[in-house]
Order: C-alpha cells, then structure tokens, then sequence
C-alpha cells in the first residue's frame, strides 16, 4: 500500500502539462510537493465535486490532460459525477480515486461507507468509462501511470493508500478553517482561466 504523498508524487512526476483537480487530502499533500505548479485547483469546500469540476475542464479544453486527485469519501458524496463522466466521454480526462477508507484522513479518520468492500472501479466500469485500473503499491503505480495516460479515457485509477493515525481529540480540537480555504478554489481557476483562456485553444 502507498502513502498518499508518494501517490500525489508520481502524478507530478507525470502531469506535464495537465491540468490537475485536488480533493482535501490531495490538496494537502500536493501543497507540500516544490515546486509549485501552475495549473493546479483545489476542489474545497465543493466536497464531492471534483469529478464534475474536471469533466468542464476537459470539456473546455479537450487540447488539454485533465487530472482529477479524488477521494473515496468525497466520490462517495456524488456518485452521479461517474455517470455525468462517462456519458460525455472526454477523452482528456483521468479520475484517480485515494481510496484510503476513511474520511478526514489523518484528523478525525471517520470510517467511509462501504470501506471494507466497495468496489469503486467496478462502479466506474458500469457508468461507462473506458478504462478502470486499481494499484495496490507505489511501485504499481510509479510503474503503470504512463500506460493509463497513453490509453483510452475517460479513463479511472483507484489506488489503495494508507492514513496516518487521526490527531483530533478532547486535548487537540479542530481549529476553525481560514476565509482563504474557502475562497482558493475560485482564485486558481481563475488563474487558470487567465493561462489558458475560457475556451478552445
């Protein structure tokens, strides 16, 4: 099983020029990758979203690889956006699931639904995407990234990640999230906006 960060690293390694979406796990770990990228939006507070989010950016620039970092938890909030996906068939478009079992990876570590024996690729696989794959290691994955890229989309990767032990609790409370979190979404696909333009190249 990888770590979420090798996972957010093999995607940067292999983005080029992608377009990436990030869900709040991803969001975090690919704060901490150096350097930064352009190109980049964190689907916060649009939880559930990302796929959706995505699919308009692929649409909007099918010259472009369109990337989406999703979380299990967050999939599982809209599970609509698969079927949203595969009827459009953007052909750009790569949704990677962090399937870690948990929601609030690393905080409150809240069990998601069905954790133990959903089987996400299947469900992905019956909307109609092209492509499904599953990587149960870094190596897997650092190994296999090119090939999903290179195949047919709109395609899905789930990967089996790992969580750190949750640090909230009666002696480490939540702390209150900054106006910033909230309003970085719409400041980055506006810089993105900005590089690319609205629409086609």
């Amino acid at each position: 099983m990888m770590t979420l960060m090798q996972a957010c690293q093999i995607v940067d390694e292999a983005r080029e020029e992608a377009i990436i979406v990030t869900t709040m796990g991803a969001m975090g770990a690919t704060d901490q990758l150096a350097p930064q990228r352009p190109l980049t939006v964190a689907c916060v507070p649009l939880m559930g979203g990302a796929a959706s989010l995505g699919m308009g950016l692929a649409l909007a620039r099918p010259d472009r690889t369109v990337m989406v970092l999703d979380g299990d938890a967050s999939l599982l909030m809209e599970l609509g956006g698969l079927v949203s996906v595969a009827q459009a068939q953007p052909d750009n478009f790569f949704h990677i699931v962090i399937n870690n079992g948990v929601q609030f990876a690393g905080l409150g570590n809240l069990q998601t639904p069905g954790h133990s024996g959903i089987d996400f690729t299947g469900l992905a696989r019956a909307a109609g995407y092209r492509a499904c794959y599953r990587f149960d290691s870094a190596e897997q994955f650092a190994a296999g990234i090119t090939e999903v890229l290179s195949g047919p989309a709109p395609a899905f990767v789930e990967l089996a990640v790992s969580h750190n032990d949750a640090t909230l609790g009666p002696a480490n409370p939540a702390v209150e999230m900054t106006d910033a979190r909230f309003t970085r979404m719409g400041d980055e696909l506006r810089d993105i906006r900005a590089r690319l333009g609205a629409g086609r190249a």
